[in-house]
């Protein structure tokens, strides 16, 4: 009897806790409607209509046995089942990327996508060039980068919507490996009609008395330039006469080519401007301006075949001094 009760009592626990079950393609979409907080955008990204969107995300709550998703107006949120599942849908999506390209490693074929990103200076005036000899080596991958400030290519990396990153300052993120990379030096431009132009150094009483054009909050290249003034005797930024706050290097190029004022930006971001005659590099004294630019990854993730492969280049291209003049 014990026996025949015990045989009853565990098939009536199997039927009263419903298995929970769901394929990747499900997890794929759910991931892309989190993550663009939009039914439409992501119907977009996975090439699906928006009705076939809703009706797999409600088979999906239907197997796991509750919502995972809030409409919030028209922002879409998840609930806190869904950032469960999400955590676990992003790590098993990078599992199956993964298997993918090492099957294609072991069958020696080469292909496939990487994603990238840099911050203004790397992401425009190195890392196009270093694509360039990458894909000599490698023809038949192709790599998407993303160019945003410093603080948006560490999100992005953290949130796995890149697979490396290049940035202009040193992260303090637990979660990202960071290797230096190339030199950089920050230098003073003006335009070469500014009365300071004749000179090669100017003090800093005399860059506090200029107007003063400022990257946007998130650059590196501000991070490095208010690290080095707060070592001086000013108080950072806050004592210098800011005009404007500019979001690119090439913006705040056209502004004091255009005599809005003056900015601390990198040399690589005003090289051809000095060439031509444009601009002039000063230095300010006291203040020796140099950095380094890091490549990022998120360490929780396995990295794939393909981005190992960039993220070597990447640190031998470093070494050896190629493709980044």
């Amino acid at each position: 009897m014990p026996g025949i009760y015990k045989s009853h009592l565990k098939k009536s626990i199997s039927h009263q806790i419903p298995s929970i079950d769901f394929d990747l393609r499900q997890l794929e979409i759910f991931r892309r409607v989190v993550e663009l907080e939009s039914f439409s955008k992501a119907a977009a990204a996975v090439f699906l209509a928006q009705a076939s969107v809703s009706e797999r995300i409600a088979n999906l709550e239907n197997m796991v046995g509750t919502r995972l998703l809030d409409r919030l107006g028209r922002q879409v949120v998840p609930t806190k089942a869904g950032e469960l599942l999400y955590k676990h849908a992003v790590l098993l999506l990078d599992m199956k990327k993964t298997a993918s390209l090492e099957m294609q490693e072991f069958l020696g074929i080469k292909r496939g996508e990487i994603l990238i990103g840099g911050s203004t200076i790397p992401g425009e005036y190195i890392l196009p060039k270093v694509i360039g000899r990458f894909r000599e080596k490698y023809p038949h991958v192709s790599a998407m980068l993303t160019i945003a400030d410093t603080g948006e290519i560490e999100r992005l990396v953290l949130e796995g919507a890149l697979d490396l990153g290049v940035i202009g300052s040193r992260s303090t993120h637990r979660s990202l490996i960071q290797h230096e990379l190339w030199k950089d030096e920050l230098v003073l431009a003006v335009p070469v009609q500014h009365r300071l132009a004749r000179k090669k150094v100017v003090s800093l009483e005399e860059l506090i008395e200029e107007p003063f054009i400022l990257r946007e909050v998130g650059s590196g290249t501000l991070r490095i330039m208010e690290d080095y003034l707060q070592g001086s005797r000013s108080r950072g930024s806050s004592s210098l006469n800011v005009v404007s706050r500019l979001g690119t290097s090439t913006a705040v190029k056209e502004g004091i080519k255009a005599g809005l004022g003056i900015s601390i930006l990198s040399s690589r971001a005003v090289e051809t401007e000095i060439k031509v005659g444009i601009l002039k590099a000063l230095k300010v004294k006291g203040l020796s301006m140099s950095r380094s630019f890091y490549l990022i990854r998120d360490k929780r993730r396995i990295a794939s075949p393909l981005c190992q492969a960039m993220l070597d280049f990447l640190l031998v291209t470093s070494y050896e001094g190629k493709g980044v003049k």
